[in-house]
């Protein structure tokens, strides 16, 4: 149909051989193969040259419109494949969210600026899932309990290490690194429950480090986010163990000391599939996710 649009805007066959850089006999051969498909003339002559019949008016203009579309096409895929467009879907749990995504995005944007992010909050017990089934791009996750799943990539972030919260006016207050098994007689504020009350992988850290430290934390008191426990343990509840990255905001009746022998911490990971490792946004992501994580 190309062709035929090629002799409709040339005026004849020989022009429009020239133009295509084809012989003037295989125009003509292409042209009766398409008057074959179509079971009426095309072209009829008209002077030294041809003119298209109803017929090959109509087609001529279908293959202009199809042309233009195939262009289009053809671009919108390039910007696609080279990373000028397109859509992101990311999932992410709650202190990730506040500490991790907002400067990756930033230069996300930045650097991609015709990328659409479709963002989610998510429970970090299991979020593997998503991503395997095609739902999101990248998820952000703590310490797998299972190696990565075939065809799944887990791409090291950040160690996030936990820090004691104590009331202010505590006697290990004045310390500046407390010693895990110092806090093994204090009552605790939980802070790690997972769905239900059910244990979570921040939870298991937590009891791994005491119980590498020579005890089983006291829990007295059940917070649902960090900063209710940190009104717990202002109010002379307890005590509480906190991620570094969740503790942007502090509890002005709280101090925030660093623990040792063992120093907890969450092993936090952008999941991602390997066959996505390729797209250039997904790339971008998770390099600046990487590069401007605290602490980096």
């Amino acid at each position: 149909m190309q062709i035929l649009r090629a002799v409709v805007t040339s005026g004849s066959v020989t022009a429009a051989a020239a133009n295509l850089g084809y012989t003037p006999s295989a125009i003509s051969q292409q042209v009766a193969v398409l008057e074959r498909e179509a079971r009426t003339a095309l072209l009829e002559r008209f002077g030294r040259g041809v003119r298209p019949t109803a017929a090959g008016r109509l087609l001529s203009d279908y293959a202009g419109t199809i042309g233009a579309q195939v262009a289009e096409a053809e671009s919108a895929l390039t910007d696609l494949r080279e990373g000028r467009t397109g859509r992101l879907s990311v999932r992410y749990f709650a202190t990730a969210g506040a500490a991790l995504l907002p400067p990756a995005l930033a230069r996300l944007r930045a650097e991609h600026p015709g990328i659409a992010v479709d963002l989610k909050l998510i429970d970090p017990e299991d979020p593997l899932p998503a991503v395997e089934r095609g739902e999101a791009d990248l998820a952000v996750v703590i310490r797998p309990r299972e190696s990565a799943r075939d065809g799944i990539r887990l791409v090291h972030l950040l160690d996030d290490p936990y820090l004691a919260v104590l009331p202010r006016g505590h006697d290990l207050a004045r310390k500046r690194v407390i010693d895990l098994a110092e806090l093994a007689e204090e009552p605790w504020v939980g802070t790690e429950s997972g769905p239900g009350g059910s244990a979570g992988p921040c939870l298991d850290i937590l009891l791994d480090g005491c119980a590498a430290a020579g005890f089983t934390p006291g829990f007295v008191v059940e917070s649902d986010d960090y900063a209710t426990a940190q009104g717990f343990v202002a109010a002379g509840l307890g005590v509480c163990l906190i991620p570094r990255t969740a503790l942007g905001t502090r509890h002005s009746g709280v101090v925030v000391r660093e623990v040792r022998r063992p120093r907890p911490f969450r092993a936090i990971h952008a999941a991602v599939r390997e066959s996505s490792l390729g797209q250039p946004a997904l790339h971008g992501l998770i390099t600046a996710l990487r590069e401007t994580t605290p602490g980096k």
